[in-house]
């Protein structure tokens, strides 16, 4: 069979994936025995083991009546949630505006589901429509809030399943707009965890016209600070649409023991990931706060593996405020001097880019890989094909991934701290914008503890996993099986005791001097 898969390549990847979900679900659904010998005299019959809950989950029918039919205008319907992520059976309030005389909500997990991506959980009776109140502005730091809307109804989640949830809001007049919700975990031990990315969400919500990279004259009056007492517009919404649903329906389909937090979490609870078997950053992941990086080192540290699915990561240092819908709900984040033509700083002085003082510590120290190029489109470029994460996608030194590098993507610069031992896994030429040549990387490196760090070093790589069209149907195949095999193994725990890096750094050290501030 092994030989096969050399001579059929892509074809045999998509067997491959079939083989490797198969195999992490216990054979779900594949014939088995006609009959089983009962257990002799004095015997214990073997005890079946607890189907995984996201197996059991995406077992219930689905719908595709989670997506949009139509957003319509601006303002026609918008809301947000007091609670970004609650424990099972916690409420939340929801804060809706239109410009309709009604509308309902429905929430949808979402999830595998047989390949409908969803599944409806709660449905609001019809409520009466207004529209509330103009958004805020408050100075000096730019801030957007809605905290004076009125609360339009209290939403309990009694019976609904960890996971991620979509409130699709649905006016009368038939338009259509999310609000995203967690249900998170409160035990990761033994548990995949997926970390919804939201303070990098909130970083490009653009609602009420500010967001951390412009105001309406541009960057200098950009937000310092940004709430989540607001709706998202489209593009703060995507950053989950295309960069992390995408992973999250994957991994369930995979049926693994998963786990759900936001970085919220992952900055508020040190003893949360004790015992996860890995922690994965489902994609766009550029805003770390301090508790978040020692928290995920260690758990690192502590044997547990960590995946980033995206490039750009933990590159803006950030801290928490509250807000008058309660604590950790506002971003502050003043990046860097050199980016600031008012040349304002943080009072505090803890904001600044983590390159940057007064607490230097490059990405690259968590991640392996440091930021490095935007905008950018290159073909992603195998060069250590015998890699374990390769195993069923049959390729070989420089096959070549059209397109799968981009728009954001990181490369290997040992002038900056790097773990060791480090397998670089692809090595691509970029053309970053018009103005610089450089390259970009995947690695894995292996930590004492046997944990396995994977990197994709792209932004393009959860877009692939939702079949893009951006990319080939041979690109889609080879992502697909590469997560397989990343899941599958770093659930299964430290993964580097299995799978040590081979260093392999030096040989694509290309140099280059350090950047202290943002590519972009």
């Amino acid at each position: 069979m092994a030989a096969r898969c050399r001579r059929t390549g892509g074809a045999v990847a998509w067997l491959a994936l079939a083989a490797l979900v198969l195999v992490t679900a216990g054979c779900s659904g594949a014939a088995g025995p006609k009959s089983s010998p009962s257990p002799g005299r004095g015997a214990s019959a073997k005890p079946t083991p607890a189907r995984p809950a996201a197996e059991v989950e995406n077992s219930r029918p689905g719908t595709t009546q989670w997506k949009l039919d139509k957003k319509g205008p601006n303002a026609a319907i918008e809301g947000y949630a007091d609670r970004i992520a609650v424990r099972p059976g916690e409420s939340f309030r929801l804060f809706v505006s239109t410009t309709a005389d009604g509308f309902r909500a429905v929430a949808y997990r979402i999830g595998w589901y047989g390949g409908t991506g969803g599944r409806e959980v709660w449905r609001s009776p019809a409520m009466r429509g207004h529209r509330q109140a103009h958004p805020v502005v408050t100075r000096p730091l730019n801030t957007v809030t809605a905290a004076a809307w009125k609360p339009s109804m209290t939403v309990r989640t009694t019976g609904w399943p960890e996971g991620n949830y979509l409130i699709k809001l649905i006016s009368t007049a038939g338009y259509e707009r999310y609000v995203p919700v967690t249900v998170r975990s409160t035990d990761t031990r033994g548990k995949v965890v997926l970390v919804n990315a939201v303070t990098t969400w909130q970083a490009y919500n653009l609602w009420g016209g500010y967001d951390l990279y412009q105001g309406p004259t541009g960057f200098a009056d950009r937000s310092r600070a940004v709430s989540f007492d607001r709706p998202y517009d489209d593009a703060g919404i995507s950053r989950f649409m295309t960069g992390e649903r995408a992973a999250v329906v994957f991994a369930e389909r995979m049926n693994l023991p998963l786990a759900y937090i936001t970085d919220v979490e992952l900055a508020t609870e040190p003893k949360l990931l004790a015992g996860a078997r890995a922690v994965i950053s489902l994609g766009h992941d550029e805003y770390w706060s301090k508790a978040m990086r020692d928290n995920a080192i260690r758990a690192r540290d502590a044997g547990t593996n960590l995946a980033f699915l995206g490039a750009n990561a933990v590159f803006r240092h950030i801290r928490f405020a509250g807000t008058p819908h309660g604590s950790n709900r506002l971003v502050v984040c003043y990046k860097s001097d050199s980016e600031d033509p008012m040349r304002k700083r943080d009072p505090t002085d803890t904001t600044q880019d983590w390159r940057l003082p007064p607490d230097p510590r490059p990405e690259s120290e968590l991640t392996g890989l440091v930021y490095d190029c935007f905008p950018a489109d290159a073909a992603f470029v195998v060069v250590t094909p015998k890699n374990w994460l390769f195993v069923r996608t049959g390729v070989r030194k420089g096959s070549s991934f059209p397109h799968l590098v981009g728009v954001e993507s990181d490369r290997l610069d040992l002038s900056y701290p790097t773990p060791r031992p480090i397998e670089i896994l692809s090595n691509s030429a970029v053309q970053c914008g018009s103005a610089r040549s450089t390259w970009a990387n995947s690695s894995y490196y292996t930590d004492d503890s046997g944990a396995g760090v994977f990197a994709t070093g792209t932004l393009r790589w959860v877009p692939a996993l939702s079949h893009s069209k951006r990319f080939e149907a041979r690109t889609w195949r080879f992502v697909e099986v590469v997560t397989a095999n990343l899941l599958r193994a770093f659930a299964a725990g430290p993964a580097g005791r299995a799978h040590p890096a081979h260093d392999n750094a030096d040989q694509y050290a290309h140099g280059g001097g350090r950047q202290t501030s943002s590519p972009d």
